[in-house]
């Protein structure tokens, strides 16, 4: 099996989990956050609708600066409804998930590198910053949303098993 019909169904499941968490974001919270070091949960849903963006990044280039002759670009403008938080995260789950159908194991197993200033700060295979930079960052900070709904007392989805608000999957 290669490589990347092996990843699809997880990237699959794991996105469906991330729009259901991204869903439960009232658009009225996006200015909250649970302490003052702690990123808005406006913010946190942001950056996890922008993390399947990192697929595309990696699948169609070799590497990515976030800093090119030391100045960071200037972010577009965050979602200021759910709906366009929702529509954000859909638009790069498609366009990751369109790459990685066409993706192949040479293609995969080449190095992809981050940079900064044209600095070197992670160069790894494709296949891992995948797992580690889309999947398993994804994860994380859908974690962290979870907590985020928990403390608002909004509705927790059921993720890989029951939540306490949701009995059955």
């Amino acid at each position: 099996m290669a490589l990347n019909e092996a990843l699809l169904p997880e990237f699959d499941a794991e996105m469906a989990n991330t729009r259901k968490t991204l869903e439960r974001v009232p658009t009225d919270k996006f200015s909250w956050k649970p302490h003052e070091r702690s990123g808005t949960m406006g913010w946190l849903a942001n950056h996890l609708a922008d993390v399947p963006e990192w697929a595309v990044y990696t699948l169609q280039q070799e590497s990515l600066d976030m800093a090119p002759n030391g100045v960071a670009p200037t972010p577009p403008p965050p979602p200021k409804t759910t709906k366009e938080l929702l529509a954000k995260f859909d638009k790069n789950v498609s366009a990751a998930r369109a790459l990685l159908t066409k993706a192949s194991d040479a293609e995969l197993h080449k190095n992809w590198s981050l940079l900064s200033n044209g600095a070197t700060i992670i160069a790894m295979p494709r296949i891992e910053c995948l797992r580690t930079w889309v999947m398993n960052h994804g994860i994380h900070h859908r974690a962290q949303l979870g907590v985020y709904l928990r403390l608002n007392n909004l509705a927790v989805p059921a993720i890989y098993g029951p939540s306490a608000d949701e009995g059955a999957m």
